[in-house]
């Protein structure tokens, strides 16, 4: 699955806030949008997934315009979890998994044994499953944030987009966040799209880095030709040096000048 805009014009009623914006998003691999606040990243995620409009250019599907796809079909195939969401709080996990399975159920009926099936497996999958008779009012920040995640499972998309998935979770739940979207990755296959302020994090677990500068892209590639001591000093306005540490796959960033 792929989906495609070129030459885009994103942006609001009266503000355009990107520009000539060209993108690609896969299947199969992790997409991380950065960039200073407000340049644009929530916007991308936005436009990709129907909730905003492209005010110039259009955005395609395996090749479809994603205004010619219904919708029903659309969330079959493509799962979003903005930043904000509420739910009822005497919901329990289960019964907010279950919404996940509403793109394949007819308007009056009721979960099936698959759907059943699929919940538990979301649950599973995402480490929830102990808490399934739990209110999500009555979970911690990071295991509400992966019920919200088992929730979009659920709905056994190709392409997960996430948006500031680890914003306000502390740094235990921040990891365990990371981690889980890079299982859902490596083992179901799940294209994940994300806006992340964390540029650690970013490095972590991204196959392809695009930041965002000033309504424009400013450079997209593998994370360690992307996230470079100039494009921080250019785009954060700050100094930072690229360190490989023994034992680890990716290097790690560290904040001022090395002794």
């Amino acid at each position: 699955m792929e989906i495609k805009g070129n030459h885009l014009g994103l942006g609001y009623e009266n503000r355009v806030v990107l520009q000539d914006f060209d993108i690609t998003v896969r299947q199969g691999e992790i997409v991380t949008f950065v960039g200073p606040n407000g340049s644009g990243k929530s916007t991308v995620l936005k436009t990709l997934t129907r909730l905003l409009p492209c005010r110039k250019g259009i955005v395609t599907c395996n090749g479809v315009p994603l205004t010619e796809i219904a919708s029903r079909d659309f969330a079959r195939q493509v799962g979003i979890l903005p930043q904000q969401h509420q739910v009822p709080p005497d919901f329990t996990v289960r019964d907010l998994v279950s919404f996940g399975r509403v793109p394949y159920q007819n308007w009056h009926g009721g979960n099936s044994a698959e759907d059943d099936r699929v919940v538990d497996w979301a649950m599973k999958a995402t480490g929830v499953w102990k808490l399934r008779e739990k209110t999500l009012s009555a979970c911690s920040g990071g295991e509400a944030q992966r019920v919200w995640i088992a929730t979009v499972l659920a709905q056994q998309p190709d392409i997960l987009f996430l948006d500031e998935p680890t914003t306000f979770l502390d740094i235990s739940y921040q990891l365990e966040v990371m981690q889980l979207v890079k299982k859902l990755n490596r083992e179901n296959g799940l294209g994940i799209v994300m806006v992340l302020h964390d540029l650690g994090q970013a490095l972590e677990v991204s196959d392809r880095i695009v930041v965002i500068k000033d309504g424009k892209k400013y450079a997209e590639g593998p994370p360690e030709d992307v996230i470079t001591p100039r494009m921080m000093k250019e785009v954060y306005q700050v100094d930072c040096q690229v360190v490989r540490l023994p034992g680890r796959k990716r290097p790690v960033l560290v904040y001022g000048e090395i002794p």
